[in-house]
């Protein structure tokens, strides 16, 4: 499996300054197409691929797919974390934030400090490999809770929410029940909690809206949240002052009927074709979304201000905030409107996951996948019809 990543590169998260093809302040920090991500040669000469990412700001970590398993680190961090991490040899999981790096083990969990020396964890909970609830490991959750991205890192969850995964928000938390039902908790200041309102919650706290939907994977964006159901439909709340609900975003038309009349040279004083549309700035309960009436959309994740999804028909959709190129559309414009990434149907390549940083996307590509039909048919009956 391939993987491509684009938008902030400030501190080579993506791709490397030492790249040719790549030269000039403007390219290093933004990356606005789809570059490959290269995978770690180990001193036999054998490349490993990666079999999973996960982004904070400024880093980057990397599962390798070998039989082994190890985690290797890019972007800000210093020398004794760059690269390989020796001590992640046989990881099967990998979580990252600004400070710590969480690695899961067949046996126990570890956090270690990312500006620390150290040589020993900062943190470790072990796994009782005979219990059944050892195989829920899906970072950040855990047997028993989930880890934050700082300390305390442990909070415990009640065993009766049989929790299937769970997201960390900038200031919230969603989580997923093997059930399908969703809950959630923290900040609510824009609506991300689900609840309809603006108000905190301390607890874990059901989603209402979405009652009785099974709901198969979620999402947290910094102050958004999304969820896939069972059907293959988008749900979609919290902040949209981007246009990562996908929702008209008031500031992003502003912003081009602004750039539209500097360019004709005319004030901005006939403004009424926007006048009768109605803007969403804050979606506090759940919306159904369609990202494309042709499909289904198969997975999805949050950045802090933008959105991308992979529909069952292998293509990447991004939407939201795009000023260091995040959306993947060879410019740095943002858009409340889904549009699909046209380099991967361009090099006829399916996409078949997406994971996205605060400010940067990392689509996975399958090696042999063959790319499905622009536009879905129907199974022929026998008549051929």
């Amino acid at each position: 499996m391939r993987w491509f990543g684009f938008g902030f590169n400030a501190f080579q998260q993506i791709q490397t300054q030492n790249n040719p093809e790549y030269s000039g302040l403007d390219a290093e920090e933004r990356l606005s197409s789809p570059t490959e991500l290269k995978g770690h040669v180990n001193r036999d000469g054998r490349c490993f691929e990666f079999s999973q990412i996960r982004a904070s700001w400024s880093r980057r970590a990397s599962l390798h797919s070998d039989d082994a398993g190890c985690v290797c680190v890019a972007g800000f961090v210093n020398d004794s974390c760059r690269g390989v991490i020796k001590q992640s040899r046989g990881c099967r999981d990998v979580f990252i934030s600004e400070s710590h790096l969480t690695l899961a083990f067949l046996d126990r969990v570890e956090c270690w400090d990312l500006q620390s020396s150290d040589e020993t964890p900062s943190w470790t909970m072990g796994i009782d490999t005979q219990s059944k609830s050892s195989a829920a490991v899906n970072l950040p959750l855990v047997p028993g809770g989930y880890i934050a991205s700082k300390p305390p890192f442990f909070h415990s969850l009640s065993p009766h929410m049989q929790a299937k995964s769970l997201a960390l928000g900038g200031e919230h938390v969603i989580l997923l029940t093997a059930t399908g039902a969703v809950y959630t908790w923290g900040q609510g200041s824009h609506g991300q909690l689900g609840h309809g309102g603006l108000l905190p919650e301390e607890e874990p706290r059901t989603v209402e809206a979405l009652w009785g939907m099974k709901m198969s994977s979620v999402s947290a964006g910094g102050w958004h949240s999304v969820c896939i159901s069972d059907a293959g439909d988008l749900y979609v709340w919290g902040w949209n002052e981007s246009g990562q609900l996908g929702l008209p975003s008031q500031r992003l038309r502003k912003t081009s009927e602004k750039k539209t009349d500097q360019q004709e040279g005319e004030l901005s004083q006939n403004s009424s074709t926007h006048q009768e549309e109605v803007f969403i700035s804050i979606q506090a309960f759940p919306a159904l979304f369609d990202v494309t009436p042709l499909c289904e959309v198969k997975t999805v994740s949050c950045g802090s201000r933008h959105t991308a999804a992979v529909t069952t028909s292998g293509d990447l959709y991004t939407w939201g905030w795009g000023e260091y190129g995040q959306l993947g559309h060879q410019s740095f414009s943002s858009s409340d409107e889904p549009q699909r990434v046209e380099f991967f149907r361009a090099q006829q390549l399916h996409v078949v996951g997406v994971v996205c940083g605060p400010w940067n996307t990392f689509a996975a590509v399958a090696n042999e996948e063959g790319l499905a039909p622009e536009y879905p048919t129907k199974p022929l009956n026998k008549h051929g019809e």
